[in-house]
């Protein structure tokens, strides 16, 4: 009972797979090491807030998640949506927006652990692709647009991406040669390293090493650096509001965390696909938040599962949750013996790495082909992009998945409509009837209609009913079969209400059949609230209908 017990709490960790789990961990740690020394410098809060990032969210995840070769740690996604809330804080509160900014990533954690806790892990990548596509790729062009000003050898300006895009001709204007020269020449070898050499060791850590050495080399004093990192035992944020910001810092704290469970919920698909093993999604939130919350208290970066790190995690051998502890503790003992080192590093090559990871964020093979696939689709991902570029992410994706699904809904129910929903007369119409129910017809051609409904009527099927109207106005006598439908909302409900009023007011005999086994209650309702014939077979309503003199 007590190993069933933990084996529920945490995750799957076991000394099955040691040799794999330890070089996979090993493996993941050096790949990471880069790019959270980048996006701490990209995000303002600085390296140790990335290295932070890492160890913490990276740790908390692998112990209480669900995905046991996930390797999670500040992401491009995570790191620009907490560079946006970063800069707004701290410029609104420059006392406390540190620690304001920290307390979102807490609230961020605590709204991905209630997620977990409701077991609402499935819905969460339950969006159209569009979508998801279209905010990946805006954020992915936000990540290269902030770097503009370090590879210029410039600072970021405040105030997001349209501030940085109006001081593009002022880094110009005072750009650095020689930093623009590292830069380039970086993102070139990024690119370029042979995939002989990529697999042995990681470009990123390649260009860190071996950048940082030639341009100390070659530019000496003339180079921004990292500077000084602030490591040993970190500084504790807790949280910290004020009246004002309240609102707004819930809104970004779900923000931040809606990302994050889409960002690891997403990687552990990967992760699922490269394993042939099934992930747990509740389970994966509540690790996720954990990590989280832990990263805000000692003020380190959000995380998510980063598809790197868990591609290399696995690739070297990696089965069990045991790699992504191995790797938190490698990053420790970095920081704890290294961090003299990380200060040396030009921030000029961090640009660079932070530009590549945008780049691989931009989803080209589906702009590509997105607008031979669907025109709708195609419009709405670009209308996500550049929502969340110029505007915000929240907007983007809830403006997104809105529109795509009244699409999605108006497309269903037209083919609905087609499919399930007719004006019968005659016995040529494509449904099954019974003999006498076809001589019924037959013999009142043209004086009853026969309105069939078979499916789930939903509240897209109401504009097409209105339209089928038209057509009942040539009969005097009506029967609704509402034999086959297992459901009725409230929208199809009123509409069918209407139809009925006006089939009566204007002089018409109306009655409905439905099946004693139907007992759905908005259908039910339906029928008790009309006041018209009601029967549970259509043969006894057509009987009925042919019977009665209007």
């Amino acid at each position: 009972m007590t190993y069933g017990f933990v084996n529920q709490l945490f995750n799957q960790i076991n000394l099955k797979n040691l040799r794999g789990d330890v070089f996979g961990g090993l493996t993941a740690a050096i790949v990471s090491l880069p790019m959270a020394l980048a996006f701490g410098v990209a995000s303002g809060a600085g390296a140790e807030a990335g290295l932070y990032g890492a160890i913490c969210v990276g740790l908390f995840a692998s112990l209480f998640g669900g995905t046991p070769t996930l390797i999670s740690e500040p992401t491009g996604p995570m790191t620009v949506v907490m560079t946006a809330v970063l800069t707004s804080l701290v410029a609104s509160h420059p006392e406390n927006g540190l620690a304001m900014a920290f307390t979102v990533v807490m609230i961020a954690g605590l709204f991905q652990i209630l997620l977990g806790l409701l077991k609402l892990g499935r819905y969460i990548t339950m969006m159209p692709y569009s979508v998801i596509s279209g905010f990946m790729s805006g954020i992915g062009i936000i990540l290269i647009i902030l770097q503009f000003g370090p590879m210029l050898g410039q600072p970021s300006v405040s105030g997001g991406v349209l501030n940085n895009l109006l001081a593009i001709p002022q880094f110009i204007k005072n750009l650095s040669v020689a930093e623009l020269s590292i830069s380039l020449t970086a993102l070139l070898a990024l690119f370029f390293i042979p995939k002989r050499i990529a697999k042995v060791v990681p470009p990123q850590l390649i260009v860190l090493v071996l950048g940082t050495t030639i341009a100390l080399l070659l530019f000496g004093d003339n180079l921004r650096l990292v500077g000084p990192i602030s490591l040993g035992i970190p500084d504790f944020y807790l949280p910290y509001f004020t009246a004002d910001q309240v609102t707004t810092m819930l809104i970004d704290g779900m923000v931040l965390g809606t990302l994050g469970c889409i960002d690891a919920l997403l990687t552990a698909v990967i992760a699922d696909s490269l394993t042939r093993n099934e992930h747990n999604s509740n389970k994966e939130l509540i690790g996720q938040g954990i990590g989280n919350l832990a990263s805000g208290f000692i003020g380190g970066l959000p995380g998510a599962g980063a598809t790197m790190g868990t591609v290399v995690n696995i690739q070297t051998g990696a089965r069990s949750a045991l790699s992504g502890i191995v790797r938190a503790a490698v990053l420790l003992v970095v920081v704890a013996f290294a961090s003299g080192l990380a200060s040396n590093i030009p921030l000029a090559i961090l640009a660079a790495i932070a530009v590549k990871v945008g780049l691989s964020i931009l989803d080209w093979s589906f702009l590509k082909r997105a607008h031979r696939v669907s025109t709708s689709a195609t419009l709405i991902m670009y209308l996500v992009i550049a929502l969340t570029v110029l505007v915000d992410l929240m907007v983007a994706v809830g403006l997104g998945v809105f529109i795509a699904n009244i699409i999605t809904i108006d497309k269903l129910s037209r083919l609905q409509a087609q499919r399930n929903m007719q004006v019968i007369s005659d016995v040529d119409d494509n449904i099954s009837l019974e003999s006498e129910e076809k001589k019924i017809l037959e013999k009142n051609r043209g004086d009853i209609a026969l309105l069939y409904f078979s499916g789930p009527l939903i509240f897209g099927m109401s504009r097409a009913l209105a339209r089928e109207r038209n057509s009942l106005n040539a009969f005097r006598k009506i029967l609704i079969d509402l034999t086959d439908v297992p459901t009725l909302d409230t929208t199809m409900v009123l509409a069918l209400e209407n139809t009925i009023q006006d089939a009566v007011q204007g002089g018409k005999l109306v009655t409905t059949v439905c099946s004693n086994t139907n007992r759905h209650t908005s259908l039910h309702e339906f029928l008790e609230s009309n006041q018209i014939p009601k029967f549970t077979s259509r043969i006894e309503a057509l009987t009925w209908l042919a019977d009665k003199e209007v």
